[in-house]
């Protein structure tokens, strides 16, 4: 059962998507609908060089920002990369691991592991995302894909930090495939998810960690995934661009999110 503290967190991932004249239109849409809407915390996560004029578009909000990705070092000789440290003033979040940096451009688990360390050592709550690939479920060892992506990400997260964690679970052969996952898989991995972070970290933990589901969420797949018990909201792609959709998404977690023990607040980082 959901605790009052879970409160259901709907990312939007923007991806490389928008021009800047866009990417402020959508901002500003997105708070005129979604500004104060209780039992859920709503992010946009835009591309880098939107972020600083996405923040002032959304300040004073209700809204928070996240960053699609950062460096494993807090600066350097890195020409192209973007630190925590840079973005720390800006966003609430950060993705890691995303299945798209994995798969596309060959991130390491170990790379992973210290992009996470970048962003708990700058203030970040980061947005842990895991899954396996169609192969790996067809093998029958989607959940030792996840366990090891986990293993490496959390091994040297102190248990003080892991409230501030997300954990996404995305299924990789579920994105864009048109086979998709379940509710039954999403409530599936996400109870495995619980039940490793219960038995690393401890109960209390696990029942406070949010896992969102990320496979191709829409808003007319959005209410099943969002009801399940060990699922906290979701890490949405395309239908976060789609202001109707991405607009019932939030409401729909924010309804979730009120009937379960009144949750009316998040913790802050």
């Amino acid at each position: 059962m959901r605790q009052a503290r879970r409160v259901p967190l709907v990312a939007g991932n923007w991806k490389m998507h928008t021009t800047y004249e866009e990417a402020l239109r959508l901002a500003g849409v997105f708070r005129e609908r979604l500004d104060g809407v209780d039992g859920v915390e709503c992010a946009l996560i835009p591309p880098f060089p939107w972020i600083v004029p996405v923040a002032e578009r959304l300040s004073g909000s209700t809204l928070v920002l996240g960053a699609q990705n950062c460096a494993t070092i807090d600066e350097g000789a890195l020409t192209g990369e973007v630190s925590a440290r840079m973005l720390a003033p800006f966003c609430r979040y950060v993705i890691v691991g995303h299945s798209e940096r994995r798969h596309q451009l060959g991130e390491s688990d170990e790379m992973v592991a210290a992009k996470l360390q970048a962003a708990l050592r700058n203030g970040l709550a980061p947005i842990l995302c895991v899954g396996e690939l169609l192969e790996e479920r067809d093998q029958g060892i989607a959940e030792a894909t996840v366990e090891r992506q986990l293993l490496h990400a959390l091994r040297n997260v102190q248990a003080d930090q892991v409230r501030r964690l997300v954990i996404a679970y995305e299924p990789v052969w579920a994105i864009g495939t048109g086979r998709p996952a379940t509710p039954e898989d999403a409530q599936a991995m996400a109870r495995f998810i619980r039940q490793w972070v219960e038995a690393r970290f401890g109960a209390a933990l696990a029942d406070a960690v949010r896992v969102q589901y990320g496979g191709s969420v829409n808003a007319r797949n959005a209410e099943a995934f969002l009801r399940l018990p060990d699922v906290d909201g979701a890490l949405v792609g395309g239908a976060s661009l789609d202001v109707e959709q991405f607009s019932q998404i939030v409401r729909l977690a924010g309804e979730v999110g009120r009937s379960e023990h009144g949750v009316t607040a998040v913790d802050s980082r």
